[in-house]
């Protein structure tokens, strides 16, 4: 790993994850009276411990856990290995926190703060909300939680704010009558990119003809899919049958569920599902982007589709054959934001393109780096420097070009 100090990279950057941290009434604001003793949000103490957590009506957010203190102090951005030697030596986690800054939360600042970096755009996500998806398994109060949540997001950062900061609302196909609602307030309200989760609703792809009045008003937007790094409720059941409890905390996380149930296998899955049922013959204006799910099971994805494409030529294809390969269709309709410890200069000599890579620094969490430059020295320095601008800048900015 290169000396942070010494950036090898210069020019602008398209920070393709970032994330806000949301503020006392993110989703209180809009959520509606009936939902708030069973559904509301609060930052509170466990009744059967002394953490300090997000919750969900009675049920504790386990993963938030000794996130924030009570104090609303965080851990530094993108210091997780200091941090977590700094505990390895006996050090309180405590001391090690920081206060949030309003870039965290405010979208104005926000901007001075990319201006700091040299960031001309970036891709917003939610914060804690994240790891609450989860935990939304009954349709109707999701739907009120998810729609108060994105009413707060249009109010405090705007789905584009300047033309430079493109915020996430989330939805979900979870009915599909409320998500046809869903996806024409946010197009309404200008958004170019939402955030889903992965996985199958209702036992049915995504990806099925099903929806297809759902994705019809998306493609019209030429809106931005994200699927981003989060617990996965369809794999419940399973990780059930192993023995493996979800909804963990992460510090108490099995390996055998960080690799198949948080892990590659959903976002695997809900990426080939969009391939192999033509969606994008059906929608060519959506694109859909993997963020903080690494980049490095690209290589091996791609050869596989096109390996069981072939195999099943005269099998059932819902949505009939597809017309190209599909490491071929991956390459025009999926981005894949890297890690900056993928080992990319090998993801590029694989697959034989950077064109579907960015670069994504997680601000303002502590798992990412410090500053967005810096991703370009841990993870960049072997690759040309053509690459090194595309996935640093170009790629990003290419993505969110196109739009209604």
């Amino acid at each position: 790993m290169m000396n942070s100090e010494a950036d090898i990279y210069s020019g602008p950057i398209f920070d393709c994850d970032t994330h806000l941290y949301e503020v006392a009434d993110s989703w209180s604001r809009y959520l509606p009276e009936k939902f708030r003793k069973d559904w509301g949000y609060q930052w509170r103490r466990a009744a059967d411990n002394a953490e300090w957590a997000l919750h969900i009506g009675d049920r504790k957010v386990e993963v938030s856990a000794g996130y924030f203190t009570e104090e609303g102090h965080i851990p530094p951005p993108g210091k997780l290995k200091e941090w977590l030697a700094a505990m390895k030596m006996g050090k309180a986690e405590v001391d090690l926190r920081v206060p949030m800054t309003p870039d965290m939360y405010e979208a104005e600042a926000r901007l001075k703060k990319m201006d700091e970096f040299n960031v001309e755009g970036c891709l917003l996500y939610c914060g804690n909300m994240v790891s609450t998806i989860s935990y939304l398994d009954q349709v109707e109060p999701a739907y009120a939680v998810l729609d108060a949540y994105n009413r707060w997001m249009l109010d405090d950062w705007g789905y584009v704010y300047k033309d430079r900061i493109f915020s996430a609302p989330l939805l979900t196909l979870a009915d599909k009558a409320k998500a046809i609602e869903q996806a024409k307030f946010v197009v309404k309200n200008g958004a170019r990119m939402v955030l889903m989760p992965m996985g199958p609703f209702g036992g049915k792809s995504p990806a099925d003809p099903w929806f297809d009045d759902f994705w019809a008003i998306l493609n019209e937007a030429h809106i931005r899919v994200v699927f981003h790094v989060s617990e996965a409720i369809y794999l419940k059941s399973a990780m059930a049958e192993w023995g493996e409890p979800m909804q963990q905390s992460r510090m108490r996380q099995s390996a055998f569920m960080w690799m198949h149930g948080y892990s590659e296998r959903p976002v695997l899955e809900t990426l080939s599902s969009y391939i192999f049922h033509n969606f994008f013959a059906r929608f060519p204006n959506i694109r859909l982007i993997s963020a903080e799910n690494g980049a490095e099971w690209v290589p091996s994805m791609l050869v596989k589709m096109d390996k069981v494409r072939g195999m099943s030529r005269g099998g059932y294809w819902p949505a009939g054959q597809l017309e190209d390969r599909p490491s071929a269709i991956f390459k025009e309709f999926v981005t894949v934001v890297a890690y900056p410890e993928d080992d990319i200069k090998t993801i590029i000599d694989l697959t034989g393109s950077a064109d579907f890579l960015v670069m994504g620094s997680d601000y303002p969490h502590s798992e990412g780096v410090e500053r967005p430059a810096i991703f370009a020295n841990e993870a960049l320095a072997h690759v040309s420097a053509k690459d090194r601008e595309a996935i640093m800048y170009q790629n990003g900015k290419r993505l969110m070009k196109a739009v209604a």
